[in-house]
């Protein structure tokens, strides 16, 4: 019988019992995700064709999973069908409550040939002309006393290490006593006695070293066992501690102070058939900002909207609404604990799998594609993680802003379609009054259905092993006059000129593409349009944003584990706007907005990684009476 025991000591410290040869079998995930961060993604990490490091920070459906242990379940390792290429590293265990000695010395067998000679004796195998192993062979067939192989069956045809011989005849001791025991003596024939006695002298050292191994493999498993942290759930979590400086920004602004800031999320992973995943996830940060930005390097800039400090200054691991809950604008303290993530995920058929929660983001279901994402990891800045099509309407919020429900379907190894439906207040029943006109006290709106909400798909494309190409489509509705993105400072009030309590609707499109064309070294960009329109009919007014990105990314630069990036582009950009909308706010000077980044991953450990890296913005938010203005970041990330 294959045993494989998993137990975690304090969650880290696991032991696997082989018996036999027991490949370790993944499930797909969506991308080896192009980036080993994803959660509904083919990931990395539900892990990934970004080629990044599991991201611990952010678990989504894209995310690599890795093995989430249940026990007294029939073994399996069956394909999530997440996504077209990533795998969640799930694995199901057998039953391991009680293995039998013959499995188990056959496990022990199996170790012992990896193990360095220390006897003579080891160095001959048992060949099939041998007098010992006719002898043993014989008692097999007659017995039925091995049946630890992985194919069930007696290897007879083939020589064997001495101590796998053992093996096999420790087994079949352990079988005649057992018949002796249950007084059916009379089965066992006298020169069968004979045979096994003389077996017994003959392999006596390797019998003695076999138990000895397997009784402290036993005892070994048994402290693991009742120490593990659960059957179902594992425990991940990643830990940033950064420095954050900045200067330039809006004129006649003294440059802020050089802030310290953290961020740290706790991901328990649950698998309860082996086929599912719930992800739960906890964080919490001390980043300020509340209504008005107050406190933020970005407000200190002059370069962040007067409501929820929307800004292109802002670092990929900051939350989009800092100190804010922005469904009641009530303000949350600094480190406080909360729930940024609750998401279900569960296959339905081969190829097509299911996700809900009511804490999730668009970019949980979707495979990033480029390289650059990874908040604790990769990209220092918002700008150059994901397409701007992907956080539309908070769908990147980093606080789990939405409920969302979705599927993904597999339509070949090279394709998948993935689409949902967000709803970012689903969990109230009524608007709350206003506090100015048209913007309630939860300003996003109520209901499932009668709230600010998002459809988004995104049609997943890899053509050869090096290209992975993205497409993306969103349609989102706004209860006030914001795109939702949080990266420029004209994502509130999109529609320039119009009060900010009109609602807006917004169609989104936008593709995304990397060729690693060689190894180390890949060509990532996106390109996006968002197109916004009046919803209420009370005034006649349209506008059209721009992005886009282009850039290298390098890995194992100078040493192994060790990444590098640099990237170049265009933020959010008005291009036009028709009707009541204008195309220039008031008191600006139009200028088309640069973002310019390199960022350097050293890698110190397996778990704890320092990336040095600025980001330069030429006309920030699309003003040029801004100076040019440099955000420099020292960050530190710490998994496990």
């Amino acid at each position: 019988m294959k045993v494989n025991l998993l137990a975690y000591a304090g969650g880290v410290s696991f032991l696997y019992l082989i018996a036999g040869i027991l490949p370790v079998q993944a499930m797909p995930t969506f991308e080896e995700t192009a980036s080993d961060t994803q959660a509904i993604n083919y990931s990395e990490n539900i892990v990934v064709s970004n080629n990044n490091i599991f991201d611990e920070t952010s678990i989504s459906i894209n995310d690599k999973i890795e093995s989430v242990p249940v026990l007294n379940q029939k073994q399996s390792s069956t394909d999530l069908a997440v996504a077209a290429s990533t795998f969640f590293p799930q694995t199901v265990l057998k039953n391991s409550n009680s293995p039998s000695d013959s499995s188990r010395l056959i496990a022990a067998a199996e170790i012992q040939e990896q193990e360095q000679v220390t006897s003579v004796s080891q160095l001959s195998d048992v060949k099939p002309t041998d007098w010992a192993f006719g002898a043993l062979q014989s008692l097999v067939e007659r017995y039925g006393c091995i049946a630890g192989y992985p194919n069930g069956t007696y290897r007879g045809n083939r020589a064997m290490t001495r101590y796998e011989f053992a093996a096999g005849l420790n087994a079949c001791l352990d079988r005649v006593n057992e018949l002796i025991a249950t007084a059916t003596a009379d089965l066992v024939k006298k020169e069968d006695l004979v045979t096994l006695q003389r077996l017994q002298e003959e392999f006596s050292a390797e019998l003695a070293t076999l138990r000895g191994r397997v009784d402290a493999l036993e005892a070994r498993t048994a402290v693991l066992e009742a120490n593990q942290f659960s059957t179902t759930t594992k425990l991940n979590g990643e830990a940033i501690i950064s420095a954050i400086g900045a200067t330039g920004g809006a004129p006649n602004r003294n440059d802020p102070n050089i802030v310290l800031v953290n961020r740290v999320r706790l991901n328990l992973n649950t698998s309860f058939t082996g086929k599912d995943l719930l992800i739960t996830g906890l964080q919490s940060y001390n980043f300020l900002g509340g209504v008005d930005g107050r406190g933020s390097i970005q407000e200190s800039l002059g370069l962040a909207s007067p409501l929820l400090t929307a800004s292109s200054a802002r670092t990929s691991f900051e939350p989009q609404f800092p100190g804010l809950d922005v469904k009641t604008l009530s303000p949350v303290s600094a480190n406080s604990v909360e729930l940024y993530k609750l998401l279900y995920i569960f296959p339905v058929a081969d190829k097509l799998t299911l996700f809900a929660g009511t804490a999730a983001e668009v970019s949980d279901a979707f495979p990033t594609i480029t390289p650059f994402y990874g908040e604790g990891q990769e990209s220092i800045s918002r700008f150059a993680g994901l397409n701007p099509v992907v956080r539309v309407s908070g769908g990147t919020s980093g606080t789990g802003l939405a409920s969302a429900a979705g599927f993904i379907f597999s339509l070949s190894k090279q394709l998948d379609l993935r689409a949902l439906y967000g709803s970012v207040n689903a969990n109230l029943p009524s608007s709350s009054p206003d506090i100015l006109p048209g913007v309630s006290n939860t300003p996003l709106g109520a209901g499932v259905f009668g709230g600010s909400s998002v459809v988004a798909a995104q049609l997943t494309f890899r053509p050869t092993s090096s290209i992975d190409i993205g497409l993306n489509y969103a349609n989102s509705y706004h209860e006030i006059n914001i795109l939702g993105t949080g990266l420029v400072s004209s994502d509130i009030g999109s529609l320039a000129g119009v009060p900010l309590g009109i609602p807006v609707k917004v169609n989104s499109v936008g593709g995304t593409a990397t060729w690693r064309f060689s190894p180390k070294v890949a060509l990532s960009g996106y390109g996006a349009a968002l197109f916004v329109e009046d919803s209420s009919g009370r005034v006649d007014a349209s506008t059209t944003f721009t992005s886009w990105m282009v850039g290298l990314h390098f890995n194992d630069l100078f040493s192994k584990g060790n990444n590098a990036g640099l990237i170049f582009g265009q933020p959010l950009y008005r291009t036009d706007a028709s009707g009541d909308a204008q195309v220039t706010p008031a008191g600006a000077n139009r200028a088309v907005p640069y973002h310019l980044e390199a960022y350097y991953r050293l890698r110190l450990t397996d778990n704890i990684s320092i990336t040095p890296g600025a980001f330069v913005l030429f006309n920030p938010e699309s003003d040029s009476r801004n100076d040019t203005t440099t955000v420099g970041v020292l960050r530190t990330t710490f998994t496990f």
